[in-house]
């Protein structure tokens, strides 16, 4: 069943949907590859999001701006791999969905048909609601994505919060059930006052994903190299790392280095006999 590590079915939409009425909290997590998704699919995860922040992780960019279609389509079919219960959404990247109607509809139905995942997400309210609209139609579910949107980065001024006053929240609310109307499953909400999220939360019958939007979210995602410890340099309030594994890495580098300059490293314990063993 949904919310443990024990389902027999891979998860869908309308279990997350369900989660929510139930009052079930949903853990979402990133994920690029296959050994990664199978790990996070193993714990127990509901939902994997197979972002577009893989331009940043993975590739050095400073910005999720430089993903392109075939690489999220490419990082989404080797998730969709290694995941057999959680359900799999890819981003949907820049320019991808914003230029016309029908050639997101047609962006997104690729998506799907070459990874095998589970449906799209998209950045964007009310400007993106008829958008949406059309993807679904095209029966193909969208994950909507409001307050700090990392594809308008440039023009928000760069990673600030949204919905901190009264009119910008209310904004927030409108903009959530107009992608409702459109036809999401569900909204992720970025770095946003818990207030506000609370007030988005409530305000849509669709699950709400937060990240550096408080608890009161139905459920919550991180970036998985991020919550590991594995991309130090990034560390926002809202980020609780669950390991430190940039260090563990090193240091399990270092002592391989160290082996192999000194020749302990293959030995008689990795089926290497010494010289002149004659054996």
């Amino acid at each position: 069943m949904p919310g443990g590590g024990s389902a027999e079915r891979r998860r869908t939409t309308l279990d997350l949907v369900a989660m929510k009425a139930r009052g079930e909290k949903i853990v979402a997590i990133t994920a690029y590859d296959a050994l990664f998704a199978s790990l996070v699919d193993a714990a127990g995860v509901d939902l994997i999001l197979v972002g577009d922040s893989v331009a940043s992780v993975l590739c050095g960019e400073e910005t999720t701006l430089s993903a392109t279609v075939e690489q999220m389509t490419y990082h989404g079919r080797i998730a969709a791999r290694g995941a057999s219960c959680a359900l799999v959404v890819v981003d949907m990247p820049f320019l991808s969905y914003q230029v016309a109607r029908a050639e997101a509809v047609r962006n997104a139905g690729n998506i799907l048909k070459h990874t095998g995942a589970g449906a799209v997400k998209l950045e964007g309210g009310c400007e993106v609601a008829d958008t949406v609209r059309a993807i679904v139609r095209a029966g193909i579910p969208v994950m909507g994505h409001l307050g700090f949107t990392p594809q308008s980065v440039h023009a928000l001024g760069g990673h600030r919060i949204q919905g901190k006053d009264e009119e910008a929240a209310a904004r927030l609310v409108e903009e959530a059930v107009a992608l409702e109307a459109a036809g999401v499953f569900s909204i992720v909400l970025e770095l946003m006052p818990a207030a506000a999220a609370r007030r988005v939360t409530e305000a849509v019958a669709v699950p709400t994903i937060g990240i550096g939007a408080g608890p009161d979210c139905d459920g919550q995602v991180l970036v998985l190299h991020d919550m590991l410890g594995l991309n130090e340099a990034f560390s926002p309030r809202f980020l609780k790392r669950y390991a430190e594994l940039g260090k563990a890495t090193r240091e399990a580098v270092s002592r391989y280095a160290e082996e192999v300059r000194a020749g302990k490293y293959p030995g008689e314990e990795h089926g290497y006999a010494p010289v002149g063993d004659g054996g």
